[in-house]
Parts: structure tokens; C-alpha cells; sequence
């Protein structure tokens, strides 16, 4: 249309201006609503993740464990054991570290199709689909992923983590039994608890 008003005689010259000025306005309208979709993609995205380990968070896993309805599979709370002291011997920044470093030692031991969130704090959590030997599996590789050091500013560090695991079984309690299962395990030293 833009290359038609342009032809000279095509268009008598009092509509070729207000033809030209509605295309350039819709070209500019086009343009700032393509940006305002972009910016809410990117909005949407960081509502569902973590700043700092780019992992999901709270609000995406539990999105999506009302998303698995009866499905095989297992939630997975996991705590970490003895991060307070290193995070307040070694300074906020060798603690946002380790944070980074069991993020993606935890994400390297799950399989593919697993939803990895950072609750908060030093509290991760996976839905893992598949049945009660390979979720139970994901949770062992979990615990053992942070059974050997940290090296961190030239500093070895040792955490470990207490797991809480939860077949689903159908009901909207998951995490409050997953939960109990993870302090289960961290009471008594368990490494991982099945509740």
C-alpha cells in the first residue's frame, strides 16, 4: 500500500498525506506493541525464576506440581547442612557461591524432564515424573552430589544437604509432607527420608 501511494497520479495529493501519516503512525504503534510483549515475556520469566541461580522458584514448582495431577513422580525438599556457619564465617558472597555451584550440581543429577526451583534461603526442591526406583534414585544422586568439597576463594568448603521425598499420590499436600520428610531427615541424620 505504501509503495502504491507512492506512484505518482495514483492518488490525488490530499489523501496522499493522511495515507502516508496513518502507515508511519501503525508502523510505530506496531513497533512499540511488539516491545511491550517482549517485555512481558521477560517479566513472566523472572516472576518464575531465581535471581541468583537462574533455577525456577517457589511459585514455578508449585505451578507445576498443580500441573501433574495423578501422574507418577516425586517432590524432593532439599536443605542444606551447614551452610549458616560457612555463609557466616565466609562472607554473603562465598555463601551466594556455593548457592550457584549446588545449584548445578543438583541440576547435573536430575534427569532432563525434572522442574529444579531454589525455595528460598539454602532450600531447593525437584518434581521428578518417573516411578518410586528412579525418583528414589534422583533423590540419592541429589544427597551425593554435595558429599565431596567446595572450592571457593581458596577455601574448601563441606556442606551436606537433608532431602525429604514424597511419591504423589494425588493429593494438594505434597510439599507440607515433603517438608516433614526433609526436617525428618535432617533431625536424625538421615540423608534422605521417605515419608
Amino acid at each position: 500500500l505504501g509503495i502504491i501511494t507512492l506512484r505518482p497520479g495514483y492518488f490525488p495529493s490530499f489523501i496522499l498525506l493522511p495515507t502516508l501519516l496513518t502507515l508511519l503512525v501503525a508502523f510505530i504503534r506496531m513497533t512499540i506493541a511488539l516491545r511491550q510483549a517482549r517485555s512481558l515475556g521477560t517479566e513472566r520469566t523472572l516472576a518464575r525464576t531465581d535471581e541468583l541461580t537462574g533455577l525456577s522458584n517457589r511459585r514455578k514448582l508449585i505451578a507445576e506440581m498443580e500441573e501433574i495431577g495423578n501422574a507418577e513422580g516425586a517432590l524432593l525438599i532439599l536443605d542444606l547442612d551447614g551452610f549458616k556457619p560457612v555463609n557466616d564465617s565466609f562472607g554473603h558472597d562465598v555463601g551466594d557461591e556455593i548457592l550457584k555451584q549446588v545449584a548445578m550440581r543438583f541440576h547435573r543429577a536430575l534427569p532432563p524432564d525434572a522442574t529444579l526451583a531454589r525455595l528460598g534461603g539454602d532450600e531447593f526442591g525437584a518434581l521428578i515424573s518417573g516411578d518410586l526406583e528412579s525418583t528414589m534414585e534422583a533423590a540419592l544422586a541429589l544427597h551425593a552430589s554435595v558429599s565431596y568439597p567446595f572450592s571457593i576463594a581458596g577455601e574448601t568448603i563441606m556442606i551436606g544437604v537433608s532431602v525429604g521425598f514424597v511419591t504423589n499420590d494425588g493429593t494438594r499436600d505434597m510439599m507440607h509432607r515433603a517438608d516433614q520428610a526433609m526436617y525428618k531427615a535432617k533431625r536424625q541424620d538421615l540423608g534422605v527420608c521417605q515419608l
